[in-house]
């Protein structure tokens, strides 16, 4: 069974989120805050994370743990994250809790 993503990956530290109907839920690490992409951008998920692909689905999410050896393979400190908005942001785990940790890198990238 294929399992179509809701991301690609690019580069060593870039994800694309290419599925309107499926927000992605972006884990990495156990000890960052979870980062939620909308087709309106970034958001903090502070909900409770869906314990498997059913329920995620269920919820209109898809959890990608950016250490899994299917994504990078290791947590990390800066990600880039191209949304459905035109928009590419940039999460910098190093500047966690200040106006910095996520910002927009570039307006309109397409």
């Amino acid at each position: 069974m294929s399992f179509d993503k809701a991301f690609i990956k690019s580069g060593r530290n870039t994800l694309i989120h290419k599925e309107k109907k499926l927000d992605l839920v972006i884990v990495n690490g156990e000890n960052h805050p979870k980062i939620k992409v909308t087709p309106t951008g970034l958001v903090p998920f502070k909900e409770e994370l869906p314990k498997n692909r059913r329920e995620a689905k269920e919820r209109y999410l898809e959890v990608v743990h950016v250490a899994s050896v299917d994504v990078f393979g290791e947590v990390k400190r800066l990600l880039f994250i191209q949304a459905l908005d035109g928009r590419e942001y940039k999460v910098d785990y190093s500047k966690i809790g200040t106006k910095l940790f996520v910002r927009i890198h570039q307006d309109s990238y397409l």
